[in-house]
């Protein structure tokens, strides 16, 4: 299911603290409070689009900072639009690479939690490798959650989430196992009757379509 077009943004809006090139993040990650006007657990998503969850888990866990990265600068524009015009102080949006985010800056056991919903499936075999949810990211997830902290994965490909929860279990088997229990059921749902009452844009279209969702946690342990 492809992603549908955004919404112009008003070309003053000012996007300055919320909308993060890679090479504007702390680095050392340790200084990462900086992002935010208080200190507080901090949660990442992979894959943000146009940042639904980011306006939907800011309001509900103000306790949280939450970091959204998207690959897609227009999307990951149009998110931190959104976080703006909400007033929200515990949301930032990286334009850039989550992998190598992960891969170079977060240190071990320091997330919360990490969300990644509705992945590109990359539905050709040979572009499979492309995955998000691929060994290298996975291990990074592993060791980056604090014991405790949690793996949300939802996507509506089954294919996809058989594969990677079988992949998980190839990991947990390794010399150095992944230290993730699960995967735990998630509730389904109740019925939603406003647009907002979805997690993800992609999560409203496939549960308007009547397409199943599938959902997952893992817990560092």
């Amino acid at each position: 299911m492809g992603r549908r077009a955004v919404r112009n943004i008003h070309q003053g809006l000012d996007l300055t603290g919320k909308l993060l090139e890679f090479d504007e993040l702390p680095n050392p990650w340790e200084n990462a409070a900086s992002l935010f006007d208080v200190d507080r657990p901090l949660e990442i998503e992979i894959g943000s689009g146009k940042g639904l969850f980011l306006r939907q888990a800011t309001s509900w866990r103000p306790e949280h900072n939450f970091v959204g990265i998207e690959i897609a600068y227009k999307y990951a524009r149009y998110a931190a639009a959104n976080l703006i015009r909400d007033g929200r102080t515990n949301g930032v949006v990286v334009a850039g690479d989550g992998l190598r985010v992960f891969r170079e800056l977060i240190p071990d056991a320091s997330l919360e939690a990490v969300h990644v919903y509705f992945p590109d499936p990359w539905w050709k075999a040979r572009h499979r490798r492309r995955r998000v949810l691929n060994e290298a990211f996975l291990t990074d997830v592993g060791r980056t959650l604090r014991p405790g902290g949690v793996l949300h994965f939802w996507t509506d490909v089954q294919e996809y989430y058989l594969t990677t929860l079988e992949l998980i279990d190839e990991l947990r088997a390794q010399p150095t196992p992944l230290p993730l229990d699960g995967p735990h059921p998630v509730p389904e749902p109740a019925p939603s009757e406003h647009d907002l009452d979805y997690l993800t844009h992609f999560e409203r279209r496939t549960r308007q379509n009547g397409e199943p969702v599938y959902r997952s946690e893992f817990k560092k342990i």
